[in-house]
């Protein structure tokens, strides 16, 4: 990654830690506001012609306003997967609304998301002497579902599978962990 994402990366989880130390807001039926931090990795699913999938990591944050609406943001991007004896690199960058519904007498929910995503794509090979660079970059709708499980009151666990709408339909396929505060 690249000084300018990683800096922008640790700015933004920084400030939804900060965020969050001072967010306790009481809303109706003395349910409180909650945001939270995590991390996920997965494997993106690429509309690619002879490229393998990349490894996925990221990171995302968002705020539940009641047990069952909030909104999130997240960034993912990728490791460098091979691409006709070349790199292919991928990342998307999203913002939705979040849908919980919470299995009675268990931490288990499930989890549904709609927004907005930037997704790009850049791949590089050579052909001869000839270096080749490809690029696509698109924002669209994208979505998700997930099941997650809260393992106590400030900590869970989720598996998604989310779609992104762009040139190159990207799907994804993750594993996380975040805090809540």
């Amino acid at each position: 990654m690249k000084t300018l994402q990683k800096t922008l990366l640790a700015l933004a989880a920084g400030s939804l830690v900060s965020v969050g130390a001072q967010a306790a807001v009481a809303y109706g039926s003395g349910y409180t506001g909650q945001p939270y931090v995590g991390v996920k990795v997965g494997q993106f699913d690429l509309d690619v012609d002879n490229a393998d999938d990349p490894t996925a990591y990221g990171i995302y944050g968002g705020y539940n306003f009641d047990p069952n609406f909030g909104l999130e943001a997240e960034y993912v991007g990728s490791d460098d997967a091979d691409y006709r004896n070349g790199d292919l690199d991928a990342k998307t960058y999203g913002a939705y609304g979040t849908y919980r519904y919470s299995f009675p007498n268990t931490g288990l929910y499930a989890k549904g998301k709609l927004g907005v995503a930037k997704t790009e794509v850049e791949g590089d090979y050579t052909v001869g002497p000839v270096k080749v660079s490809n690029s696509s970059s698109d924002t669209g709708i994208a979505g998700g579902v997930g099941l997650g499980y809260s393992v106590n009151p400030d900590f869970g666990v989720e598996a998604e599978y989310s779609m992104m709408d762009s040139d190159v339909d990207a799907k994804l396929i993750t594993v996380g962990a975040h805090l809540k505060f």
